[in-house]
Protein backbone atom coordinates (compact mmCIF):
# COMPACT_ATOMS: atom_id res chain seq x y z
CA UNK A 1 0.00 0.00 0.00
CA UNK A 2 1.46 3.57 -0.99
CA UNK A 3 0.18 7.00 0.05
CA UNK A 4 -0.08 9.85 -2.01
CA UNK A 5 0.09 12.94 0.10
CA UNK A 6 -0.87 16.74 -1.06
CA UNK A 7 -1.14 19.49 1.02
CA UNK A 8 -4.82 19.51 2.33
CA UNK A 9 -5.46 15.74 2.11
CA UNK A 10 -3.52 12.11 2.05
CA UNK A 11 -5.19 9.14 -0.15
CA UNK A 12 -4.01 5.61 0.34
CA UNK A 13 -3.80 3.04 -2.53
CA UNK A 14 -2.83 0.15 -3.97
CA UNK A 15 -0.93 -0.03 -7.05
CA UNK A 16 -1.93 -3.25 -7.80
CA UNK A 17 -5.62 -2.79 -7.44
CA UNK A 18 -5.15 0.58 -9.15
CA UNK A 19 -3.32 -0.80 -12.34
CA UNK A 20 -6.20 -3.85 -12.65
CA UNK A 21 -9.08 -1.14 -12.42
CA UNK A 22 -7.41 0.97 -14.72
CA UNK A 23 -7.28 -2.12 -16.97
CA UNK A 24 -10.99 -2.98 -16.69
CA UNK A 25 -11.93 0.21 -17.81
CA UNK A 26 -9.89 -0.07 -20.47
CA UNK A 27 -11.23 -3.40 -21.94
CA UNK A 28 -14.66 -2.41 -20.83
CA UNK A 29 -14.23 0.62 -23.03
CA UNK A 30 -12.89 -1.47 -26.08
CA UNK A 31 -15.64 -4.66 -25.78
CA UNK A 32 -17.98 -1.53 -26.28
CA UNK A 33 -16.41 -0.22 -29.57
CA UNK A 34 -15.93 -4.13 -30.78
CA UNK A 35 -19.73 -4.68 -30.16
CA UNK A 36 -21.11 -1.45 -31.82
CA UNK A 37 -18.77 -2.19 -34.88
CA UNK A 38 -19.90 -6.12 -35.36
CA UNK A 39 -23.29 -7.58 -36.48
CA UNK A 40 -24.31 -7.66 -40.20
CA UNK A 41 -23.38 -4.23 -40.94
CA UNK A 42 -19.55 -3.79 -39.96
CA UNK A 43 -18.47 -1.03 -38.73
CA UNK A 44 -14.16 -0.30 -38.02
CA UNK A 45 -13.65 0.53 -34.49
CA UNK A 46 -12.54 4.68 -35.79
CA UNK A 47 -15.53 4.32 -37.86
CA UNK A 48 -17.21 3.73 -34.27
CA UNK A 49 -15.50 6.03 -32.43
CA UNK A 50 -15.85 9.03 -34.73
CA UNK A 51 -19.46 8.54 -34.80
CA UNK A 52 -19.94 8.14 -30.91
CA UNK A 53 -17.89 11.72 -30.89
CA UNK A 54 -20.54 13.38 -33.39
CA UNK A 55 -19.00 12.42 -36.75
CA UNK A 56 -19.45 9.62 -39.04
CA UNK A 57 -22.22 8.65 -42.14
CA UNK A 58 -26.02 9.25 -41.73
CA UNK A 59 -26.24 5.35 -41.77
CA UNK A 60 -23.51 5.29 -39.57
CA UNK A 61 -24.86 7.37 -36.95
CA UNK A 62 -28.27 5.50 -37.46
CA UNK A 63 -26.91 2.24 -36.54
CA UNK A 64 -24.55 2.89 -33.81
CA UNK A 65 -26.54 5.12 -31.83
CA UNK A 66 -29.84 4.25 -32.46
CA UNK A 67 -30.11 0.30 -32.76
CA UNK A 68 -26.82 -0.68 -31.15
CA UNK A 69 -26.06 1.41 -28.54
CA UNK A 70 -29.54 1.04 -26.01
CA UNK A 71 -28.39 -2.56 -26.19
CA UNK A 72 -24.55 -2.03 -25.33
CA UNK A 73 -25.18 0.32 -22.08
CA UNK A 74 -28.20 -1.67 -20.99
CA UNK A 75 -25.15 -4.50 -20.76
CA UNK A 76 -22.74 -2.16 -19.00
CA UNK A 77 -25.15 -0.74 -16.73
CA UNK A 78 -26.66 -4.48 -16.25
CA UNK A 79 -22.99 -6.23 -15.53
CA UNK A 80 -21.59 -3.04 -13.09
CA UNK A 81 -25.20 -3.30 -11.21
CA UNK A 82 -25.55 -6.82 -10.42
CA UNK A 83 -21.47 -6.91 -10.07
CA UNK A 84 -21.93 -3.89 -7.42
CA UNK A 85 -25.23 -6.11 -5.45
CA UNK A 86 -22.50 -9.26 -5.48
CA UNK A 87 -20.11 -7.59 -4.28
CA UNK A 88 -21.65 -6.43 -1.18
CA UNK A 89 -23.47 -9.09 -0.42
CA UNK A 90 -19.98 -10.79 -0.10
CA UNK A 91 -19.04 -8.95 1.77
CA UNK A 92 -22.66 -9.05 4.22
CA UNK A 93 -22.43 -12.68 4.73
CA UNK A 94 -18.77 -13.44 4.25
CA UNK A 95 -19.55 -15.80 2.06
CA UNK A 96 -18.20 -15.83 -1.48
CA UNK A 97 -21.86 -17.87 -2.35
CA UNK A 98 -23.68 -14.95 -1.55
CA UNK A 99 -24.91 -13.50 -4.28
CA UNK A 100 -28.29 -12.13 -5.75
CA UNK A 101 -28.56 -15.53 -7.60
CA UNK A 102 -28.16 -17.58 -4.91
CA UNK A 103 -29.55 -15.82 -2.27
CA UNK A 104 -33.42 -16.08 -4.18
CA UNK A 105 -33.49 -11.95 -5.47
CA UNK A 106 -33.40 -13.44 -8.95
CA UNK A 107 -35.98 -15.88 -8.33
CA UNK A 108 -38.13 -13.51 -6.62
CA UNK A 109 -37.68 -10.68 -9.83
CA UNK A 110 -38.65 -13.37 -12.09
CA UNK A 111 -41.97 -14.53 -9.91
CA UNK A 112 -42.71 -10.94 -10.10
CA UNK A 113 -42.44 -11.04 -14.06
CA UNK A 114 -44.05 -14.04 -14.48
CA UNK A 115 -47.12 -12.98 -12.05
CA UNK A 116 -47.61 -9.87 -15.13
CA UNK A 117 -47.03 -12.06 -18.20
CA UNK A 118 -50.00 -14.78 -16.49
CA UNK A 119 -51.89 -11.63 -16.15
CA UNK A 120 -51.00 -10.12 -19.51
CA UNK A 121 -49.48 -7.53 -19.05
CA UNK A 122 -47.63 -5.35 -21.37
CA UNK A 123 -43.33 -4.84 -21.52
CA UNK A 124 -43.17 -2.40 -19.32
CA UNK A 125 -45.67 -4.04 -16.48
CA UNK A 126 -42.91 -6.95 -16.87
CA UNK A 127 -40.39 -4.46 -16.01
CA UNK A 128 -42.49 -3.18 -12.40
CA UNK A 129 -43.33 -6.44 -12.08
CA UNK A 130 -39.65 -7.95 -11.71
CA UNK A 131 -38.33 -4.75 -9.19
CA UNK A 132 -41.87 -5.31 -7.37
CA UNK A 133 -40.81 -8.65 -7.37
CA UNK A 134 -36.93 -8.49 -6.36
CA UNK A 135 -38.02 -5.97 -3.64
CA UNK A 136 -40.78 -7.91 -2.27
CA UNK A 137 -38.25 -11.15 -1.79
CA UNK A 138 -35.89 -8.71 -0.41
CA UNK A 139 -38.25 -7.82 2.61
CA UNK A 140 -39.18 -11.65 3.13
CA UNK A 141 -35.51 -12.80 3.15
CA UNK A 142 -34.62 -9.90 5.90
CA UNK A 143 -37.49 -10.61 7.88
CA UNK A 144 -36.94 -13.98 7.66
CA UNK A 145 -33.21 -13.74 8.84
CA UNK A 146 -33.89 -11.29 11.57
CA UNK A 147 -33.50 -12.26 14.99
CA UNK A 148 -32.32 -9.33 17.50
CA UNK A 149 -30.07 -8.38 13.87
CA UNK A 150 -29.65 -10.29 10.78
CA UNK A 151 -26.62 -12.34 10.67
CA UNK A 152 -24.34 -13.70 7.40
CA UNK A 153 -25.83 -17.68 7.65
CA UNK A 154 -29.13 -16.95 8.75
CA UNK A 155 -29.53 -14.60 5.28
CA UNK A 156 -28.32 -17.35 3.38
CA UNK A 157 -30.44 -20.11 4.78
CA UNK A 158 -33.30 -17.81 4.15
CA UNK A 159 -32.57 -16.93 0.98
CA UNK A 160 -31.84 -20.28 0.07
CA UNK A 161 -34.63 -21.47 1.35
CA UNK A 162 -37.15 -18.69 -0.35
CA UNK A 163 -35.25 -19.64 -3.93
CA UNK A 164 -36.05 -22.98 -3.61
CA UNK A 165 -40.46 -22.26 -3.05
CA UNK A 166 -39.94 -19.65 -5.38
CA UNK A 167 -38.36 -21.59 -8.30
CA UNK A 168 -41.18 -24.01 -7.87
CA UNK A 169 -43.87 -20.83 -7.83
CA UNK A 170 -42.03 -20.19 -11.38
CA UNK A 171 -42.26 -23.56 -12.99
CA UNK A 172 -46.16 -23.14 -11.92
CA UNK A 173 -46.64 -20.05 -12.91
CA UNK A 174 -44.93 -20.67 -16.53
CA UNK A 175 -47.47 -23.91 -16.76
CA UNK A 176 -50.51 -21.12 -16.46
CA UNK A 177 -49.50 -18.72 -18.67
CA UNK A 178 -50.36 -18.11 -22.65
CA UNK A 179 -48.00 -20.37 -25.39
CA UNK A 180 -46.59 -17.18 -26.71
CA UNK A 181 -46.35 -15.19 -23.25
CA UNK A 182 -44.74 -18.19 -21.96
CA UNK A 183 -41.87 -18.39 -24.81
CA UNK A 184 -41.62 -14.81 -23.92
CA UNK A 185 -41.15 -14.71 -20.51
CA UNK A 186 -39.18 -17.90 -20.52
CA UNK A 187 -36.54 -15.88 -23.27
CA UNK A 188 -36.33 -13.44 -20.52
CA UNK A 189 -35.87 -15.47 -17.41
CA UNK A 190 -33.18 -16.71 -19.33
CA UNK A 191 -31.62 -13.54 -19.51
CA UNK A 192 -31.62 -11.57 -22.78
CA UNK A 193 -30.62 -8.05 -24.01
CA UNK A 194 -32.49 -8.59 -28.01
CA UNK A 195 -34.55 -5.48 -28.65
CA UNK A 196 -33.15 -3.61 -25.90
CA UNK A 197 -34.02 0.35 -26.10
CA UNK A 198 -33.69 3.25 -24.32
CA UNK A 199 -36.30 2.73 -22.32
CA UNK A 200 -34.76 -0.18 -20.78
CA UNK A 201 -31.96 1.20 -19.70
CA UNK A 202 -32.54 4.90 -18.65
CA UNK A 203 -34.84 3.26 -15.72
CA UNK A 204 -31.50 1.63 -14.70
CA UNK A 205 -29.26 4.01 -15.08
CA UNK A 206 -31.59 6.28 -12.62
CA UNK A 207 -31.03 3.93 -10.19
CA UNK A 208 -27.70 3.68 -10.56
CA UNK A 209 -27.41 7.40 -10.56
CA UNK A 210 -28.95 7.20 -6.74
CA UNK A 211 -27.57 3.83 -5.57
CA UNK A 212 -24.16 3.97 -6.49
CA UNK A 213 -23.20 6.87 -4.38
CA UNK A 214 -24.91 5.56 -1.65
CA UNK A 215 -23.32 2.10 -1.70
CA UNK A 216 -19.48 3.63 -2.07
CA UNK A 217 -20.08 6.37 0.20
CA UNK A 218 -21.95 5.53 3.21
CA UNK A 219 -21.46 1.56 3.22
CA UNK A 220 -17.73 0.89 1.58
CA UNK A 221 -15.70 1.48 4.34
CA UNK A 222 -18.21 0.07 6.38
CA UNK A 223 -18.50 -2.99 4.81
CA UNK A 224 -14.63 -3.48 5.21
CA UNK A 225 -14.22 -3.04 8.54
CA UNK A 226 -17.53 -5.42 8.97
CA UNK A 227 -15.39 -8.36 7.45
CA UNK A 228 -13.39 -8.75 10.47
CA UNK A 229 -17.18 -9.11 12.20
CA UNK A 230 -19.99 -7.63 13.65
CA UNK A 231 -18.48 -6.98 17.18
CA UNK A 232 -15.02 -5.72 16.18
CA UNK A 233 -16.95 -3.17 13.54
CA UNK A 234 -19.66 -2.04 16.12
CA UNK A 235 -16.30 -1.62 18.98
CA UNK A 236 -14.56 0.46 16.08
CA UNK A 237 -17.83 2.78 16.01
CA UNK A 238 -19.84 1.19 12.98
CA UNK A 239 -23.71 1.04 12.98
CA UNK A 240 -23.75 -2.39 12.16
CA UNK A 241 -27.53 -2.97 11.89
CA UNK A 242 -27.72 0.23 10.01
CA UNK A 243 -24.87 -0.32 7.70
CA UNK A 244 -26.42 -3.52 6.80
CA UNK A 245 -29.74 -2.75 6.32
CA UNK A 246 -28.99 0.16 3.72
CA UNK A 247 -25.93 -2.18 1.62
CA UNK A 248 -28.99 -4.49 1.79
CA UNK A 249 -31.81 -2.00 0.43
CA UNK A 250 -29.10 -0.84 -2.23
CA UNK A 251 -28.18 -4.17 -3.41
CA UNK A 252 -32.03 -5.57 -3.92
CA UNK A 253 -32.95 -2.53 -5.67
CA UNK A 254 -29.90 -2.88 -8.09
CA UNK A 255 -30.72 -6.23 -8.68
CA UNK A 256 -33.95 -5.75 -9.32
CA UNK A 257 -33.80 -3.21 -11.75
CA UNK A 258 -30.99 -5.11 -13.40
CA UNK A 259 -33.17 -7.90 -13.54
CA UNK A 260 -35.90 -5.59 -14.82
CA UNK A 261 -34.22 -4.49 -17.91
CA UNK A 262 -32.22 -7.85 -18.80
CA UNK A 263 -34.51 -10.24 -16.90
CA UNK A 264 -32.40 -12.64 -13.76
CA UNK A 265 -28.87 -13.13 -15.59
CA UNK A 266 -27.03 -15.71 -13.71
CA UNK A 267 -23.12 -15.63 -12.34
CA UNK A 268 -22.08 -12.44 -13.01
CA UNK A 269 -23.22 -11.43 -9.54
CA UNK A 270 -21.39 -14.45 -8.30
CA UNK A 271 -18.14 -14.02 -10.15
CA UNK A 272 -17.24 -10.51 -10.90
CA UNK A 273 -16.59 -9.54 -7.00
CA UNK A 274 -14.41 -13.04 -7.05
CA UNK A 275 -12.45 -12.52 -9.85
CA UNK A 276 -11.85 -8.32 -8.76
CA UNK A 277 -10.71 -9.66 -5.93
CA UNK A 278 -8.07 -12.29 -7.20
CA UNK A 279 -7.12 -9.87 -9.93
CA UNK A 280 -6.59 -6.94 -7.16
CA UNK A 281 -5.16 -8.78 -4.54
CA UNK A 282 -6.83 -6.00 -2.37
CA UNK A 283 -8.65 -6.59 0.81
CA UNK A 284 -12.12 -5.22 1.80
CA UNK A 285 -15.18 -5.86 -0.84
CA UNK A 286 -13.70 -4.16 -4.00
CA UNK A 287 -16.82 -2.50 -4.86
CA UNK A 288 -15.30 -0.26 -8.13
CA UNK A 289 -13.26 -3.05 -9.58
CA UNK A 290 -16.40 -5.51 -9.63
CA UNK A 291 -18.59 -2.92 -11.20
CA UNK A 292 -15.84 -2.23 -13.86
CA UNK A 293 -15.12 -5.98 -14.28
CA UNK A 294 -18.54 -7.05 -14.27
CA UNK A 295 -19.56 -4.45 -17.06
CA UNK A 296 -16.57 -5.83 -18.86
CA UNK A 297 -18.26 -9.68 -18.58
CA UNK A 298 -21.53 -8.76 -19.11
CA UNK A 299 -20.43 -6.96 -22.93
CA UNK A 300 -18.13 -9.45 -23.57
CA UNK A 301 -20.55 -12.37 -22.96
CA UNK A 302 -23.47 -10.19 -25.45
CA UNK A 303 -20.77 -10.32 -27.50
CA UNK A 304 -20.15 -13.51 -27.66
CA UNK A 305 -23.85 -14.45 -27.57
CA UNK A 306 -24.43 -12.71 -30.90
CA UNK A 307 -21.28 -14.50 -33.07
CA UNK A 308 -21.32 -17.71 -31.05
CA UNK A 309 -22.99 -19.32 -33.60
CA UNK A 310 -23.14 -17.83 -36.80
CA UNK A 311 -26.86 -16.70 -38.22
CA UNK A 312 -28.35 -17.26 -34.75
CA UNK A 313 -28.33 -15.08 -31.29
CA UNK A 314 -27.99 -16.98 -28.33
CA UNK A 315 -29.47 -15.17 -25.28
CA UNK A 316 -26.68 -13.78 -22.80
CA UNK A 317 -27.90 -15.43 -19.97
CA UNK A 318 -27.01 -18.52 -21.54
CA UNK A 319 -23.03 -17.34 -21.97
CA UNK A 320 -23.31 -16.09 -18.45
CA UNK A 321 -23.83 -19.52 -17.41
CA UNK A 322 -21.66 -21.30 -18.86
CA UNK A 323 -18.93 -19.08 -18.04
CA UNK A 324 -19.66 -19.18 -14.50
CA UNK A 325 -20.33 -22.75 -14.04
CA UNK A 326 -16.74 -23.21 -15.89
CA UNK A 327 -15.49 -20.65 -13.46
CA UNK A 328 -16.72 -23.07 -10.32
CA UNK A 329 -15.64 -25.99 -12.05
CA UNK A 330 -12.17 -24.54 -11.83
CA UNK A 331 -12.00 -23.42 -8.25
CA UNK A 332 -13.12 -26.70 -7.48
CA UNK A 333 -10.11 -28.32 -9.64
CA UNK A 334 -7.67 -25.59 -7.77
CA UNK A 335 -9.31 -26.48 -4.54
CA UNK A 336 -8.72 -29.78 -4.86
CA UNK A 337 -5.39 -29.46 -6.07
CA UNK A 338 -4.34 -27.10 -3.11
CA UNK A 339 -5.59 -30.01 -0.77
CA UNK A 340 -8.56 -27.45 0.44
CA UNK A 341 -11.07 -29.62 -0.97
Amino acid sequence: MRVLRGAALSVRYRPRAVTATAVFAVVAFAAVVLTLGSGDYRIAPAEVLRTLFGGGTVADHFIVVQLRLPRVVTALLVGAALALAGAVFQSLVRNPLGSPDMLGFTEGAATGALVVVVAGGSSAALACGAVAGGVATGIGVYVLAWRRGVHGYRLILAGIGVSAILSGVNGYLLTKAQLMDATRALLWITGSLDGRAWADAVPLAIAMAVLVPVVLITCSRALHVMEMGDDTAAALGVSVERVRLTALVAAVLLTSFAAAAAGPVSFVALTSPQLAKRLTRAPGPNLIPSMLLGAVLMTCADLAAQHAIPGRQLPVGVVTGVLGGGYLMWLLATGRKAGRI
